[in-house]
């Protein structure tokens, strides 16, 4: 605790990069997945290759993958747009599956209704089908988010400044506080974005509460 004492600010400077790394490509991610896990779920014969692509981006190790990214992106070694864009291929990864399980999970006959109604396929998606696939997207959308700031501390390798610096600082010096310091400060910063998701699926499924208060 007197290490950290002393290194309040940076500590904090770093948990905010940290979280820009995690969560930027967390929203980017998501907004990919969902056509793709739509298209997954409308057309069967794009189902297995797009889960199945999309998983194996999964099995790319994230060291290689930050060292790559500049290769591919022509940025330099320690753009933060190197990480930004990894998280958004692991996330994506993640994400394709969650997204088409989700909508497969809205029941057959909620969606005969809406048609029945009226209602066409794109109002009916975001009107009807995405509201009720949230629960179970914002299930695969918590691993991710915690995924993601576990990850992003492998970036301080290839020398990006976050919390993983820490764990670098510590080990080049043989000395244990910040690396501890580290750790929980990941811990802390992935159990509250997991509570910040959960709170946002909360507002966005007021049906939910009412059933459970029922």
């Amino acid at each position: 605790m007197t290490w950290f004492t002393g290194h309040v600010d940076e500590v904090f400077g770093l948990a905010r990069t940290h979280l820009v790394l995690s969560m930027v490509p967390l929203l980017f991610g998501l907004l990919i997945a969902l056509p793709l896990g739509w298209m997954a779920r409308r057309v069967p014969r794009l189902y297995g290759p797009l889960i199945a692509g999309s998983g194996l981006l999964y099995t790319i190790p994230s060291l290689a993958l930050f060292i790559l990214m500049p290769l591919v992106l022509g940025t330099q070694i320690l753009d933060p747009i190197n990480v930004i864009v990894a998280m958004t291929i692991y996330t994506i990864a993640l994400m394709v599956r969650t997204v088409a399980d989700g909508l497969a999970a809205v029941p057959d006959h909620v969606t005969q209704a809406a048609t029945s109604m009226g209602i066409g396929r794109w109002r009916r998606f975001f009107t009807v089908e995405l509201p009720l696939a949230v629960p179970v997207i914002a299930a695969g959308l918590r691993v991710a988010a915690v995924s993601n700031v576990s990850i992003v501390s492998v970036a301080a390798i290839i020398g990006v400044a976050q919390l993983g610096s820490l764990f670098t600082d510590g080990f080049n010096r043989a000395f244990v506080d910040p690396i501890v310091v580290g750790v929980i400060a990941c811990l802390v910063l992935a159990v509250a974005v997991d509570a910040a998701i959960l709170l946002v699926v909360r507002l966005l499924t007021p049906w939910q509460r009412g059933g459970a208060a029922a």
